[in-house]
């Protein structure tokens, strides 16, 4: 008797020990990942001055007495995130250029020698105060890796390798994210555009400052040691491959200036580290659609190109990051609000109703149905707060009596949607072939979709 349970004891702690070595999300980045839609919001000096080339005019920067949005409304700019179907919003508050969208210390080109407010005002306080009047959750983006103002190019070295100027504009950095970090409260998503130099390479330290002022933050593409953090898809046309682990053995740390494929994680991979899938709305043209162009309005992307988007990322466990332009008024265009309105309802019209759902635990799930249904559609997710555990599955319907394969996958993560050709069916199962442990599914449903 005392043999079999010294065994059964064994095989437990061996289990155990399984289920302490699958990476987990924290519970910020569960949070994220059932956000699943994101804006990120371009405005800067250049939609004032389009033919300004920060990269090319190291010994220029457009005047800040040309930034004057008169009608700038930061309640539209959230409300009309809201309307997408957008969780929360990362607002860009300092580009390439280096003009800042809060009245920063470290230097005067900034929204506070602007005739805007009279140089008085702070559109990133605005923002965070619209974010909260629509419950949106903040976000934020500066850029560390480049600055015109400051002659900084990727990954964040100073032109000419001066060791002096290095040191100034590193503390700079530290100076102005510590304004950022400090004096607005807590943000949800900190974004990283090109990542983080590290110290030891000549970069400044921002892994001090975020334990210290923004510890519950999700970080794009933030530096090692960071608590939660996310990384890049390897394009921005909003389309994740598959499958996209939310694990990896390693972050990301691109500009976005050019595309990098394979960029599936790992399922073995001992870093929990979900994509992103950033992609402008206006998809071209003039700096690529991220900022507001007039040519560009023939770029934005029609409603059903959005929806294969949300396909393509929300459907490929990872979120889905909408960049949104911002005019010379401080308006979302009018069109752009429209379509982004559009897009949230249809998404609402399409999912928010199934024929059926279940969940469970186990390898085998099915929904059985008062005769046949049409169906196009089947949504699955597991708990990804217990890791994800699946490797192998497939989906099945029967059909006039018989089961005929639907599909088959690997990745399933937060959410993946698997779509067909309407066919009749009286149920439909989903069989988990490999896992590495016993699989958690949170939701599994079936849709028509018309």
């Amino acid at each position: 008797m005392m043999k079999y349970l010294l065994i059964t004891l064994i095989v437990l702690g061996w289990l155990g020990s399984l289920s302490a070595q699958l990476p987990k999300p924290t519970k910020e980045q569960v949070e994220w990942a059932d956000c699943e839609i994101g804006a990120i919001i371009h405005f800067d000096i250049n939609v004032y001055e389009p033919e300004y080339e920060w990269r090319g005019q190291w010994d220029y920067n457009p005047d800040p007495k040309i930034f004057n949005p008169e009608e700038l409304d930061t309640d539209q700019w959230v409300k009309a995130v809201k309307d997408m179907g957008g969780e929360y919003a990362v607002l860009v508050v300092k580009h390439c250029t280096g003009f800042c969208l809060w009245p920063t210390e470290a230097h005067e080109y900034s929204i506070k020698s602007s005739p805007w407010k009279n140089g008085q005002g702070d559109i990133l306080a605005e923002f965070i105060q619209s974010c909260k009047k629509y419950d949106v959750r903040p976000g934020v983006y500066y850029s560390a890796a480049a600055n015109g103002y400051k002659k900084v190019d990727n990954p964040g070295l100073v032109r000419g390798n001066d060791p002096v100027a290095q040191k100034e504009y590193n503390a700079m950095v530290e100076q102005q994210l510590t304004e950022i970090y400090s004096q607005y409260g807590k943000f949800f998503e900190i974004w990283f555009d090109g990542g983080c130099l590290a110290p030891e390479k000549g970069g400044p330290d921002i892994v001090t400052l975020l334990h210290k002022y923004q510890s519950q933050a999700v970080v794009f593409q933030g530096p090692e040691g960071t608590n939660s953090l996310i990384r890049w898809v390897g394009n921005e046309r909003g389309v994740a491959p598959y499958p996209c682990w939310s694990t990896t053995h390693t972050g990301t740390s691109s500009g976005g200036d050019v595309e990098i494929d394979r960029l599936h994680g790992s399922a073995d991979g001992p870093l929990w580290c979900p994509g992103e899938a950033d992609f402008p709305i206006r998809h071209g043209g003039w700096q690529g659609g991220w900022f507001y162009h007039s040519e560009n309005t023939k770029h934005l992307m029609s409603l059903e190109t959005l929806i294969d988007k949300y396909n393509t990322t929300a459907g490929r466990n990872t979120n889905m990051l909408i960049g949104v332009v911002v005019d010379p008024r401080g308006l979302v265009p009018e069109v752009d609000v429209k379509r982004m309105k559009e897009f949230g309802d249809e998404i609402k019209k399409r999912f928010n109703h199934p024929i059926a759902q279940t969940k469970g635990k186990g390898n085998d799930l099915a929904l059985s149905f008062h005769g046949a249904q049409a169906i196009n559609h089947v949504v699955l997710m597991e708990d990804i707060s217990k890791g994800e555990r699946v490797r192998k599955f497939e989906i099945l319907g029967k059909k006039a009596g018989s089961w005929i394969s639907l599909g088959e996958g690997s990745c399933i993560g937060h959410k993946y949607i698997h779509q067909f050709d309407r066919m009749e069916l009286s149920a439909v199962k989903l069989v988990v072939k490999e896992s590495v442990e016993k699989p958690m599914i949170r939701d599994f449903s079936v849709y028509n979709i018309q």
